[in-house]
């Protein structure tokens, strides 16, 4: 009798146990996730994103690599459009590069340490661990965390949603709402793995200039800097003539490219209106001693020290004006010169830019384009366009023809498909880059939110 009732007290206490641990509550689920974020070193997922923030919904394929402490990888591709940008952070900074037309952006920021990214783990869990009246339920082999959506830059964003793997606390999708619970972002990971074996130089700049698939690099190929000059005036993959007639090694920097980056980005970029020949390091590595450009005006030789904000001149004169003034922007010497009377077409304007415009497909409520025309920053031809209404604003158009442009510390912008950088404060100006075309949009009055939304509605028409 004695053993039946043994045997009996064993069998309920070790149900008892595997039911205790079958049942874990929020609580339990969010200590498991600060440990696995503790002892974080490395990870590689991909996945298909789909943004639901403009007219038509944009889908990318999603890669991301991390490498502690503060390496990483984002590759974003819209196989639609044939085109694909990558997000890097390394030692040198933060780049949005455009392999296959060998043009790189740079940020000077900690990104992302104080933002949040959809597709990366460490926003998703930190925004668990932070919010104390998170949502949790099951599903399946999923635990389901209802949040707040911690992204800094996005007024739109209120909510997420986060299935996390229960074995592993892997992320599997993800969906970010407005507070009218439309969701924006939807984001399925098709693969995610934690200890994943990366490389530092992975996460070099000049490799994945080279070869932004990194399993078929080639270590004997050209680097980004080298002459990997691509045909004059070669089509993009939407078939729109790409900027590149001068790309080749020493070219020398426009106004509005803020200089090319020496040996690969690790030296700062020279200041916007300086060469890479006559002020800064060109990519060849010849010229040393840094220079003011030609018509510079009273700019200190050593101009190159400290970067321009986006949208001024080498002279401190801002390239596109006032976005309420209704007179044409003011020539400056050197600088931006609007082009011949009358230049206000679009034709005109394609014709002598060398590239088709991109005109956002969201312009807000009261608001019309007063005018197109053509703007002539230093070795660059771009086109400007002219919006006023309710809000006053410029959006300026140009393909540099330098390797890579260096902007002043600003508040960087998830724009989706990719990043920007906000500066100025009365004035602000958005700049990104997208398929090799800088853009620019400046404005004193527009709010924050449909500055981001005018972006990202230029994705849309991009490879049209």
């Amino acid at each position: 009798m004695r053993r039946v009732t043994w045997i009996l007290a064993i069998v309920m206490s070790a149900a008892l146990l595997l039911a205790g641990c079958g049942k874990k509550d929020a609580g339990s689920v969010v200590k498991d996730l600060d440990h696995v974020i503790g002892k974080l070193e490395s990870y590689q997922g991909t996945g298909r994103m789909v943004l639901q923030t403009g007219q038509e919904p944009q889908e990318y394929q999603v890669e991301v690599w991390y490498q502690q402490p503060h390496y990483y990888r984002i590759s974003l591709t819209n196989e639609k459009k044939d085109i694909t940008q990558v997000v890097l952070r390394n030692d040198d900074g933060v780049f949005v590069l455009t392999p296959h037309l060998h043009k790189s952006f740079r940020f000077q920021s900690d990104w992302p340490e104080n933002q949040g990214q959809v597709y990366l783990f460490q926003s998703l869990a930190q925004s668990i661990l932070l919010d104390t009246e998170r949502q949790f339920t099951k599903e399946g082999n999923s635990f389901v965390f209802d949040v707040a959506a911690n992204y800094a830059n996005s007024g739109q964003m209120a909510r997420q949603k986060i299935w996390l793997d229960q074995k592993s606390l892997a992320p599997q999708k993800v969906e970010v709402s407005d507070s009218s619970s439309n969701v924006l972002v939807k984001l399925d990971f098709t693969q995610f793995e934690f200890g994943k074996k990366l490389e530092k130089d992975s996460f070099d700049m000049q490799r994945n200039m080279t070869s932004w698939d990194l399993k078929s690099l080639d270590k004997d190929a050209p680097v980004s800097g080298a002459a990997t000059e691509p045909a004059a005036g070669a089509a993009s993959p939407d078939g729109k003539a790409a900027a590149g007639k001068d790309s080749a090694a020493g070219t020398p920097a426009s106004g509005a490219s803020a200089g090319a980056a020496a040996d690969g980005g690790k030296a700062p970029a020279a200041s916007p209106g300086q060469s890479a020949a006559a002020g800064g390091k060109a990519a060849d590595g010849s010229a040393k001693a840094p220079a003011p450009a030609a018509g510079s005006g009273g700019a200190a030789a050593d101009a190159g020290k400290v970067p321009a904000a986006p949208g001024a001149s080498a002279g401190g004169t801002a390239s596109v004006g006032g976005t309420g003034d209704k007179q044409p922007a003011p020539a400056a010497a050197g600088t931006a010169a609007t082009g011949a009377a009358g230049a206000d077409s679009k034709a005109a304007a394609n014709s002598s830019a060398g590239f088709g415009l991109i005109e956002p497909s969201y312009m807000p409520k009261g608001v019309a384009q007063q005018d197109i025309r053509d703007v002539k920053l230093g070795e660059n031809t771009g086109i400007m366009v002219r919006y006023q209404g309710t809000y006053n604003y410029t959006l300026l158009e140009v393909a540099p023809q330098t390797q890579t442009v260096s902007v002043l510390p600003g508040d960087i912008v998830d724009l989706g498909y990719t990043l920007g950088v906000v500066t100025g404060d009365e004035k602000k100006t958005l700049t990104w880059t997208y398929e090799g075309i800088e853009f620019r949009l400046a404005t004193a009055d527009l709010p924050h939110d449909e500055l981001v939304k005018i972006a990202q509605s230029v994705a849309e028409e991009a490879g049209k």
